[in-house]
């Protein structure tokens, strides 16, 4: 793999985190919830797992409390909605 190439997993967890860390800041626990759940259920539960969601998680959350706007129900639904997607096509179950 290129060095500048990026892991598909690794993006949809990240993306999904900034989501919960907005979501969170925001004050929508729902879509806080919901993301935790696509993490918990769809990826493998690995260290590094879940050292990316919650880093991302982080930053996304201190972001917000440096004044950035939150986005609203529907922006933050729709986020989190292709976070899912590109999560379960990187993590898709062999059958």
């Amino acid at each position: 793999m290129p060095a500048h190439a990026v892991d598909p997993g690794a993006a949809a967890i990240e993306a999904i985190g900034k989501v919960n860390g907005m979501a969170l800041a925001c004050e929508q626990p729902a879509i806080a919830s919901r993301a935790r759940n696509a993490v918990t259920t769809t990826a493998p539960k690995t260290r590094a797992n879940g050292e990316a969601f919650e880093n991302a998680t982080n930053a996304a959350y201190l972001e917000q409390g440096k004044g950035a706007p939150c986005p609203d129900t529907a922006a933050l639904n729709a986020a989190l909605g292709d976070a899912e997607k590109k999560l379960q096509a990187a993590f898709r179950a062999p059958r």
